[in-house]
């Protein structure tokens, strides 16, 4: 008897409401965004309720979901105002929200009626037990901790129908996922409320201090910088596991990177599991092409987190071992003409006359092309174009469609790998 295969969400990240258009029409099932309360970004571009009613309404338009994310660890007095916050989201339409702190959750329950309830990771659920508790409590989603295993995934999904979701790509907390007070001591500000000044992400001296002795600096004898940052997750050459194992929801993580980032990875994510349903011989033959269209975007390193083994310190820290993307995102597509042959494109990096350039739009509308015929939005023939979200126009045979990306080749560049990982560019 054949397997039936449920066809997970990809949930993709969005911090403004140009990125939530843009996950969605790059693939995305749903997104998740950040309201003016209650959340962990307060430096992303948290929404107005008057853009959470565009985004719902621009969502229900292509088939999507839109979740919101009111995971912050509550204080005595954070919570008031809650009830009639959460009921504006449930009146908005938001589909859930995605919640840690257990009076939060109970006021969403109890107050909000009608409005889904998922545990945040921030929660840390990671057994079978903890989700049956929380579905007890009337919660139908949970976000695993990112410290859970596939082996543990797996049992996880055996005994308890509660959704589960998932992380499958994004940055990795060094900490245990909702624990960390780094940020408090080292700027006086709170991590769990929204205001993680990524204190493991600066670059740190490392002083040997014996007993009795005065330090030493060890500044020279190691091969680099010390920071505590983990290296980045990426699953996309491992989504036929997600799938298998009855993962409902994979989640992206990034709602404070760019519209180059939230296409890109959403178009990869969206085309995997299409590509593995379809059958595992099609994900197979496209898997690496995935893999290449990831490294078109700035990326730290990437890795698989805890989910097949407990990351040794060198495969956990992140360190100069970055990969150098080859492609800079340079402009998107406003109009096409076709009976003119043009391009109306909105600016976001220096374009120069010349510039080879490749196009990519949703589902891998992929082309490449020359900058000719470049002209300014006053109608002047120009050479170069310096100043970003300058509306440019440009003689392109291939149509395209508004919502298009164009980004850059940086041309010359080359990175060599050395035996021990680390890598150096240099020019071709």
């Amino acid at each position: 008897m054949t397997k039936t295969l449920k066809r997970p969400e990809v949930l993709a990240p969005a911090g403004t409401l140009e990125k939530l258009k843009v996950a969605i029409r790059y693939g995305a099932d749903a997104v998740y965004i950040g309201g003016q309360a209650y959340g962990l970004r307060s430096r992303a571009g948290n929404f107005t309720f008057e853009e959470m009613e565009e985004g719902v309404q621009f969502a229900r338009e292509h088939g999507a979901k839109v979740y919101v994310a009111a995971n912050m660890v509550t204080h005595e007095g954070n919570e008031e105002g809650a009830g009639e916050w959460f009921r504006t989201l449930r009146d908005i339409g938001i589909s859930a929200v995605i919640v840690s702190d257990p009076a939060l959750i109970a006021i969403a329950c109890t107050e909000a009626p009608g409005l889904e309830v998922h545990l945040s990771t921030q929660a840390s659920a990671t057994n079978y037990e903890t989700l049956e508790f929380w579905k007890d409590l009337g919660l139908t989603r949970v976000v695993l901790a990112r410290e859970v295993s596939m082996e543990e995934l797996a049992e996880i999904r055996k005994h308890t129908d509660v959704e589960i979701e998932a992380f499958v790509h994004g940055a990795m907390c060094i900490s245990y996922s909702g624990r960390c007070t780094l940020s408090n001591h080292m700027s006086m500000r709170d991590a769990n409320r929204g205001g993680c000044s990524q204190s493991c992400r600066w670059k740190y001296d490392l002083y040997d201090m014996p007993f009795g002795q005065e330090r030493k600096s060890l500044k020279g004898e190691i091969p680099e910088e010390f920071s505590m940052s983990a290296v980045d997750m990426s699953m996309i050459d491992h989504i036929p596991d997600m799938i298998e194992n009855g993962v409902d929801s994979l989640k992206i993580e990034g709602r404070m990177k760019s519209i180059h980032y939230v296409s890109t990875v959403s178009n990869c994510y969206k085309a995997a599991v299409d590509a593995y349903l379809e059958s595992p011989e099609k994900f197979e033959a496209i898997k690496q092409d995935l893999v290449d269209e990831m490294w078109k975007v700035a990326q730290r390193e990437l890795a698989t987190g805890f989910y097949y083994h407990t990351p040794t310190e060198n495969e956990q820290l992140f360190g100069a071992r970055r990969k150098i993307p080859q492609y800079k995102f340079v402009a998107e597509v406003v109009a096409y003409d076709p009976d003119t042959q043009t391009a109306t494109i909105r600016q976001r990096n220096v374009i120069n006359e010349g510039d080879p350039v490749e196009f990519y739009g949703p589902g891998f509308r992929h082309f490449d092309a020359v900058i000719t015929d470049l002209y300014d939005s006053d109608g002047n023939k120009i050479d170069r174009a310096p100043n970003p979200m300058e509306l440019l126009t440009i003689s392109l045979p291939h149509p395209v469609y508004p919502g298009d990306m164009v980004r850059s080749r940086k041309e010359g560049l080359i990175n060599l790998y050395k035996e021990d990982g680390t890598s150096v560019t240099v020019r071709a």
